[in-house]
């Protein structure tokens, strides 16, 4: 008997994550370091594909991720993640990044990226993950 979690619709799986870009995660231009971004991006990843999945995951690839513009330090940062795709043992999980002024709200899309988690089992082998469905309302 499967102890599998049932499966969701994409728009059930999202996560949001907040935090504020401060002096030491930037660089001598005083934007946030590209290393610091995808720290973030990959543990909203992580924590996305776990809450899908109910498992163990880690992380196999990140696929591509676009930098479209720097995030400033003082700004804040929001993390958007989905799974927008499932495969026998792995989750698809899109990230999108977004840099919001503290003061006039104003936000912009300022990285995106894809990664690919696998889930395992108490052996840690890859195990089952639950198949993505599809919307509500989708044909």
């Amino acid at each position: 008997m499967s102890h599998m979690q049932p499966s969701l619709p994409s728009s059930a799986t999202e996560t949001r994550m907040v935090d504020m870009v401060f002096p030491d995660q930037t660089n001598h231009y005083g934007t946030l370091f590209g290393g610091q971004a995808l720290r973030w991006m990959d543990m909203s990843a992580f924590i996305t594909a776990s809450r899908y999945t109910r498992r163990t995951v880690v992380t196999a690839s990140s696929e591509r991720v676009d930098f479209h513009m720097p995030v400033q330090q003082g700004q804040l940062v929001e993390l958007v993640s989905r799974v927008t795709a499932t495969g026998r043992t792995s989750v698809t999980v899109d990230v999108e990044m977004f840099a919001e002024d503290l003061l006039t709200g104003a936000r912009e899309l300022c990285t995106r990226g894809r990664f690919v988690l696998v889930a395992l089992d108490e052996h840690r082998k890859p195990t089952a993950v639950p198949p993505l469905l599809p919307e509500p309302g989708a044909e």
